[in-house]
C-alpha cells in the first residue's frame, strides 16, 4: 500500500515540477510565491549647471622693483623701515652729494663763461656788419671819383697820375670791402660755434644736476619694501648687480596656474559641440581657495592665457589678478583657483552610489527598462560635482537608474521599482545597497 501511495504522490507532483523547470529555463517568469526584488530608482532628468575647474597655482607680486644706485658714491643714510609700505617717489637712501654738487657748480660756471663769450662774438659780428656798410659807402664814392677822373683825363683836364690814383683808390676800397665781408662770415661762424658751446655747457649742467638728483635713491613704485642689502658707510656703484633692496606691489596680486593642454582641448571641443556655453563675463571671474581650505573673500579676474606650452609639463599658464587690500595673499603662496568653464544646459547628473566599476575600472550603472528588467549600461564620467557624477555618455533622459537595492542583482532580473529619496531607504528583499554582480567577459553572470 505504501508503495502505491508514494507512486500516486510522485505522479501528482510531476506537472508542478515541470512547470517550475520551464519557468526557470525561460528566465522570464517568476515562480508563484517567489518575492520580486524591490529597488529604488532615479529617473534621469537633464538640468542646467555651471561647470568650474579647480587648478592649483601660486601667487606672485603684481610689480617688482629692484632698487639699484644710478651713481657711485658713499651711502650716507637709509631713510626707510624694512618691511614697511612705501610710496612712489619716497626717498630710500641718501648718497653723499658733495662731489655731484661740485660738478653742478662747475658746469654752471662753464655755462656762464660760454654765454659771455657768445655775447662778445655777437658784438664782433655787429661791428663787422657795420664796417661792411661803411666800406660799401667808401667804395661807392671811390668808384664815382674814378669815373670823374677818367672822364677828365679823356678831356685832358687831369693828368694821368691823378687818374691812376683815383682808379687805385677804387680798387683798394673794393678789396677792403671784400675783406670786411669775409670778416662778417667769420664772425657769424664764431657766433654759431659759441651757441653750440652754450648748448653743450647746458647739457653738461643738466647731466650734473641729474646725477645730483640720483644721490637721492627713490622708490619707483608703491608697495611693500624688503630688507636692506646695504648699510650706512657702504660704497655703492652705479647700476651694480646686487640690489640695495626690493619693493613688491601686493595690491593687486597675480595668481599663475597651469592648465593642461588636454583639458584645454576638451573644453574647446565641448564648446564646439554645443555641450557647453560660455559667457565672457562669467569666464573672467575667478574665485580662490587658500592653503587652509578657506575661501578668499575677494573675486579675481582672468587676464590672459599664455600661448606657449611648457614642454616639460604639457600645460599653459593662466594669469589672474586678485585685489589684495588686506595683504592676505603673499608672493609664493600655494592657492587653488576656481575657474568658470561655462554653462551645460543639458547636464546629466546621477548619485555617486549608483556607479560601480568592472574589473578593469570602467564605470557602469544598472538601469530598469520598460519591461522592469535590470540592464547593465556602461557610461562615461566627466567629473564629480558634490556627491554626484556628471555623465558625459551612456545615459539618456528618462532612463531609470538603480540607486539602492543593487546587491547581487544580475542583468535580466525582474524588479519592482520605487522612486529614490535621499531621506528614505528601501526595505525588503534585495534592498541592501552594494555592488551588483559584475558580468564576466564570457557573458555569464
Amino acid at each position: 500500500m505504501k508503495s502505491i501511495h508514494q507512486k500516486a504522490v510522485i505522479t501528482a507532483m510531476i506537472p508542478v515540477l515541470l512547470l517550475i523547470f520551464l519557468a526557470a529555463g525561460c528566465g522570464q517568469q517568476v515562480p508563484p510565491g517567489t518575492s520580486v526584488p524591490r529597488v529604488s530608482v532615479m529617473t534621469v532628468q537633464p538640468r542646467e549647471i555651471r561647470l568650474s575647474t579647480e587648478l592649483p597655482g601660486r601667487t606672485s607680486a603684481y610689480r617688482i622693483a629692484e632698487i639699484r644706485p644710478q651713481v657711485s658714491g658713499l651711502l650716507q643714510k637709509r631713510l626707510f623701515t624694512e618691511g614697511a609700505d612705501v610710496k612712489a617717489g619716497q626717498v630710500l637712501y641718501q648718497i653723499d652729494p658733495a662731489p655731484f654738487q661740485a660738478a653742478v657748480d662747475n658746469a654752471d660756471a662753464n655755462l656762464s663763461a660760454m654765454l659771455k663769450s657768445t655775447d662778445q662774438a655777437r658784438a664782433a659780428l655787429k661791428a663787422s656788419i657795420a664796417d661792411v656798410a661803411r666800406l660799401r659807402v667808401t667804395l661807392k664814392l671811390a668808384e664815382t671819383n674814378r669815373g670823374r677822373y677818367e672822364t677828365a683825363h679823356d678831356k685832358k683836364a687831369v693828368s694821368t697820375i691823378q687818374r691812376d690814383e683815383a682808379v687805385t683808390e677804387a680798387r683798394a676800397a673794393e678789396s677792403t670791402l671784400k675783406a670786411a665781408e669775409a670778416q662778417v662770415e667769420s664772425s657769424r661762424e664764431a657766433v654759431a660755434v659759441a651757441q653750440a658751446t652754450i648748448a653743450q655747457a647746458r647739457a653738461e649742467l643738466k647731466t650734473a644736476r641729474i646725477n645730483l638728483g640720483y644721490t637721492k635713491v627713490t622708490a619707483p613704485i608703491s608697495g611693500r619694501i624688503g630688507r636692506s642689502g646695504v648699510t650706512e658707510g657702504a660704497i655703492v656703484t652705479a647700476y651694480q648687480s646686487a640690489a640695495m633692496t626690493t619693493i613688491q606691489q601686493l595690491d593687486p596680486i597675480y595668481v599663475d596656474v597651469p592648465q593642461s593642454t588636454t583639458e584645454l582641448l576638451r573644453l574647446k571641443q565641448r564648446i564646439k559641440e554645443g555641450r557647453l556655453h560660455q559667457d565672457g563675463t562669467d569666464r573672467e571671474m575667478v574665485k580662490l581657495i587658500l592653503e587652509d581650505d578657506t575661501n578668499y573673500p575677494q573675486e579675481g579676474s582672468l587676464k590672459f592665457s599664455d600661448v606657449t606650452v611648457d614642454p616639460t609639463t604639457g600645460s599653459v599658464i593662466l594669469r589672474m589678478v586678485f585685489p589684495n587690500p588686506d595683504r592676505i595673499l603673499l608672493p609664493g603662496m600655494f592657492v587653488r583657483a576656481v575657474i568658470n568653464e561655462g554653462v551645460n544646459p543639458q547636464a546629466i547628473l546621477i548619485a555617486q552610489q549608483c556607479v560601480s566599476r568592472d574589473h578593469r575600472g570602467n564605470p557602469f550603472v544598472l538601469i530598469v527598462d520598460a519591461g522592469s528588467k535590470v540592464v547593465l549600461r556602461m557610461i562615461t564620467l566627466d567629473r564629480a560635482i558634490g556627491d554626484e557624477w556628471l555623465v558625459s555618455a551612456g545615459l539618456t533622459p528618462g532612463d531609470r537608474v538603480i540607486v539602492e537595492g543593487m546587491l547581487m542583482l544580475r542583468p535580466g532580473t525582474t524588479v519592482n521599482t520605487v522612486p529614490f529619496s535621499e531621506s528614505e531607504t528601501v526595505s525588503g528583499p534585495g534592498a541592501e545597497s552594494g555592488a551588483p554582480a559584475v558580468p564576466r567577459e564570457d557573458g555569464g553572470a
